[in-house]
């Protein structure tokens, strides 16, 4: 088990890049990223653009929409001209009669209008493919963003490791003073030293956790699992700002979510539908042009015309234009669920936004400040021998628990902005300006 809790978007995330590696075992991975193996340290942006760089789920999405954009030509292209020729068979060898051979060409027309329609609704499902590419660059950020929170907390976790080993060692150095000059108990360095084995046992955890967060983030890559990775920024943000207003980012959100606009790329398209369907009411045409030498005059031989289908058959009609306006009712019904959705998302986000802000603050101007004049009290009382090792040491574990509870409240806080803007419609780790093309 990681050493620490993980957010259910971390799990998420997890989850869809085992997919993701699972799903490409077989093919050739590229090469490390050249631009991220010259940097010194990593941050939040230069991860997410490597991300939606490398990733091959943006490829997929872009093929999507490639598809999708090749069908609008394909909607409103007429029919293919119909060629037929004919031969009186009989004619062939019968030498009183001349040879009979009949040839024609047909060009169906609609109505005019539906070409139109059927190419406004093509191209539609083309635009909500572009708000589906949309999509998955912002869940990829996400991810991105979340695992760069993991990967900077697991070194500072190893940081505040090796401080605390320094620590336990001039604590057992102390102890084995005390006891030299008879004021300290023979377990004393002993507890120390324990301690030191539990500092060893959590390093060992915490570099294999990296290594696991290594892994992860390559696999987001598209890169082999073991490749090279730089350490994180020094430090996260220091005083993260509140979030704005509820009202501010749901009007946000409706503008802004690919998903929305996806859904109303739809809607039009189901209008379209609609309107369509309504047209088909209406006949289509024909022209013809035929050479038929069966004709005795030469002037007959030669014809053209119009054909025209009857529109008959008015209950198809009617069941094709009531369908399509259910399904253009289904999809508003949808739009207004889904925008109620995003609205109670984004106040969700907000209100988590808040709390980790509330819960660092507690961390950094409360717990910490206590726990490092904890321990410095206890290791004066342990010097003038007014306590005991043991109430240094516990005050020593405070301490260390303490300065990992704040990092990891700082990559909380991260996380939960982080969301919170995947909820307003913007890419984590790339401000308001959103998605980076």
């Amino acid at each position: 088990m990681p050493f620490w809790n993980r957010s259910a978007r971390a799990l998420l995330a997890s989850a869809s890049l085992a997919v993701l590696v699972g799903s490409s075992a077989s093919a050739e991975l590229p090469g490390p990223d050249v631009e991220l193996d010259r940097r010194e340290t990593i941050d939040r942006p230069s991860l997410v653009s490597a991300v939606l760089a490398r990733n091959p789920e943006i490829s997929a999405a872009v093929a999507a929409i490639e598809a999708a954009e090749a069908r609008v030509p394909q909607a409103t292209s007429l029919e293919d001209p119909m060629l037929s020729y004919g031969v009186a068979p009989l004619s062939i060898y019968a030498s009183e009669v001349p040879f009979g051979q009949r040839a024609q060409i047909e060009q169906r027309l609609p109505f005019p209008g539906k070409l139109q329609l059927a190419g406004e609704r093509a191209e539609s499902e083309a635009r909500a493919a572009r708000q589906e590419l949309a999509s998955v660059r912002l869940e990829l950020s996400l991810m991105a963003s979340t695992m760069f929170d993991d990967w900077y907390v697991v070194h500072r976790a190893l940081r505040i490791n090796a401080q605390h080993r320094e620590l336990v060692e001039s604590l057992k150095s102390s102890a084995e003073a005390q006891y030299a000059v008879g004021k300290g108990s023979q377990q004393d360095p002993l507890q120390a030293e324990a301690e030191l084995v539990v500092l060893q046992q959590q390093r060992i955890r915490l570099e294999a956790e990296r290594e696991t967060i290594r892994a992860r983030i390559n696999g987001l890559l598209h890169a082999a699992p073991t490749n090279a990775l730089p350490p994180p920024a020094e430090e996260l943000e220091a005083e993260p700002a509140a979030p704005d207003s509820a009202d501010a980012l749901q009007a946000r959100a409706i503008a802004n979510r690919p998903e929305l606009e996806a859904a109303r790329a739809r809607l039009r398209g189901n209008e379209a539908s609609v309107a369509l369907a309504r047209r088909d009411y209406l006949p289509d045409f024909g022209v013809m042009a035929s050479y038929d030498s069966m004709w005795m005059e030469v002037p007959h031989r030669y014809m053209v015309g119009v054909n025209i289908n009857v529109p008959l058959w008015l209950g198809k009609r009617k069941a094709a234009v009531d369908e399509a306006q259910a399904e253009l009712s289904r999809t508003r019904h949808l739009l207004a669920r889904r925008i109620d959705e995003v609205r109670v998302d984004v106040e969700r986000a907000r209100q988590r936004v808040i709390e980790a802000l509330n819960v660092l603050r507690l961390h950094r101007t409360r717990l910490l400040p206590i726990a490092r004049d904890r321990l410095a009290a206890a290791r004066a009382g342990f010097v003038s021998g007014s306590n005991s090792f043991l109430a240094l040491m516990e005050a020593e574990k405070n301490l260390r628990s303490v300065e990992l509870d704040v990092e990891m409240a700082r990559a909380d806080v991260a996380r939960r902005r982080a969301e919170l803007d995947r909820a307003v419609g913007v890419a984590p780790g790339h401000g308001p300006e959103g998605v980076p093309k």
